[in-house]
């Protein structure tokens, strides 16, 4: 596929890497709504449509496993927003082969999307995050580097179904963000000055248990959410089944991590960006069902 944007599209030019995933359409609407020319970049043509629904100007289909595509991605672009596969295990290569192609390009501007703890060694996958953090900044010191948390969507689904099962403990703390206020911010550092060589931390406003969040979310749905721990066998046996090796082994090794401690941040930094105090679970819950 071409990447030219249409006739009139306005400048600057972004490329989004991971474009039709969740984040990256999040991202690209972000992006559309300040009159960006938003090019996405996806692994097949297949993907092409999900992209454009989200508000992409342009399509270009890239191989991040082999480089193949990400130098025609790159003509003209003025930013770059990288998101790689999740827990992809050559995360690290990928970066490399981005950043390469992006130097070439002479793009201005680079955000990266990490993880909240990325060194964390319990966490394979985390670990990769940071390394791929190392590569980006090594090429572009003043890159841009987002931390965010686990994201309320995640459970969005389990709690209107009334069930939100986890193969973690129901007791550890998380400070869960909203994946629109990510995105907002990610808009906000690929088009406005002074968020160069900066990391940011994004975590939601509320420390919050899973057993609390389903006390939350039957409130607001006005229905009954029970909360259940699953064994790592059987989530390995169930919805884990269909993942690769190393996929699964990652997530494996995180939920073990999240038993011991959950996963928390501090909310201060997203709510600078944002001017606001960031969204709730209760609120994004009353978000995400007006739009189904």
């Amino acid at each position: 596929m071409g990447t030219s944007a249409p006739a009139g599209a306005a400048a600057p030019t972004v490329l989004v890497i991971g474009a039709a995933g969740k984040t990256g359409r999040a991202v690209t609407a972000a992006l559309a709504r300040r009159g960006v020319a938003v090019r996405a970049a996806v692994r097949s043509p297949a993907r092409a449509e999900t992209a454009y629904a989200a508000g992409a100007a342009s399509i270009s289909v890239c191989d991040l496993e082999s480089g193949a595509g990400l130098d025609e991605a790159l003509t003209d672009a003025t930013a770059v927003y990288h998101l790689a596969p999740n827990v992809h295990p050559d995360e690290v290569a990928i970066a490399r082969r981005v950043v390469a192609a992006a130097a070439r390009a002479g793009v201005q501007r680079f955000a990266f999307h990490s993880v909240l703890h990325p060194h964390d060694g319990s966490m394979p996958h985390h670990v990769r995050k940071g390394l791929a953090e190392e590569v980006v900044r090594s090429a572009f010191p003043r890159a841009t580097v987002l931390r965010p948390a686990a994201y309320h969507q995640n459970l969005v689904a389990a709690a209107r179904s009334g069930r939100i099962a986890v193969p973690h403990s129901l007791d550890t703390p998380f400070t869960n963000v909203d994946l629109d206020d990510v995105a907002e911010v990610a808009a906000e550092v690929l088009t406005e000055a002074g968020h160069e060589a900066r990391t940011y931390e994004l975590a939601g406003p509320e420390v919050l248990t899973v057993r609390e969040q389903a006390v939350t979310a039957a409130r607001v749905l006005g229905h009954p959410v029970t909360a259940e721990q699953l064994t790592l066998e059987a989530w390995a046996a169930g919805p884990g089944s269909s993942l690769p090796e190393q996929a699964r082994a990652d997530l494996l090794a995180m939920f073990t991590a999240y038993d011991r401690e959950g996963l928390v941040g501090d909310p201060t930094t997203l709510t600078t960006l944002l001017g606001r105090r960031p969204t709730t679970w209760g609120q994004a819950l009353v978000a995400e069902s007006a739009t189904t």
